[in-house]
């Protein structure tokens, strides 16, 4: 971890008028969450196209049942990491103004984040797919699947977009917005390369923003658009930036 680098992150915090965050899969594998494209990533053992799309969801709601039962598990027993932790502190001293993310599992609700737009739905919740009665996820059997809805007996779905669905309408022009409103994005455990999620750090920097990415390894972005890129654990790289922060403040 560069001490440098993190000095200049909360400089560039400190400094910025308004920052946001944009995170993906990467942030959320120190809380157990496999990244879905990585090795062990749910991708390589259920084809996308067959329990991921829509259509399959419709046509053989069973069959997707399987991978999401896997991915309900996953997600219903995972905790905040430091840097889920880090970024709603960051929020709290008012210095965070919104996390744009790619993520489903809620773990940023969780952490204490308040203002979190979910630009491919949550994992938290589960609508019914005749009268959209909502559930909460935790309260789901995983043993008795496909879960129907206690009101009308249809078919329960999460609130998640799959593939072949739209991206939410209002989580759309929220990101849009607050990415050509900022000073400053923290990128934190994403490549940027899902699109349209992808365009909001792109936007950012058209507009003047500082681009600070936060990944293990390097990425599209870095030779791209990024500013620079601090290399390293999400979970040690977030709350190192935080105390940097306080220390800042404090001067």
């Amino acid at each position: 971890m560069d001490a440098q680098l993190i000095q200049r992150a909360a400089k560039d915090i400190l400094h910025s008028k308004k920052t946001i965050a944009f995170t993906g899969a990467g942030i959320s594998v120190e809380s157990g969450i496999p990244d879905f494209r990585g090795a062990q990533g749910l991708w390589e053992k259920y084809d996308p196209e067959e329990y991921a799309h829509i259509q399959a969801f419709y046509s053989n709601p069973d069959r997707v049942w399987l991978m999401l039962k896997e991915m309900f598990s996953l997600i219903m027993t995972a905790k905040p990491n430091p840097a889920h932790i880090g970024l709603a502190e960051l929020e709290r001293m008012g210095l965070l103004s919104s996390i744009v993310t790619q993520n489903v599992d809620g773990l940023h609700q969780a952490a204490g984040s308040k203002n979190v737009i979910e630009f491919h739905g949550t994992h938290r919740t589960l609508s019914c797919l005749k009268c959209s009665t909502k559930i909460d996820g935790t309260s789901l059997e995983l043993e008795d699947l496909p879960p129907r809805c206690s009101r009308c007996s249809s078919l329960l779905k999460p609130d998640v977009v799959f593939f072949g669905e739209a991206i939410p309408w209002e989580a759309q022009v929220i990101s849009l917005k607050e990415s050509k409103s900022c000073n400053a994005v923290l990128v934190i455990g994403t490549s940027a390369v899902v699109y349209p999620a992808a365009s909001i750090p792109y936007t950012a920097k058209e507009k003047g923003a500082i681009i600070i990415e936060i990944n293990k390894e390097s990425t599209p972005l870095t030779q791209e658009i990024s500013d620079y890129l601090i290399r390293g654990s999400a979970g040690e790289i977030l709350p190192a930036i935080v105390e940097e922060v306080k220390r800042g403040k404090g001067r």
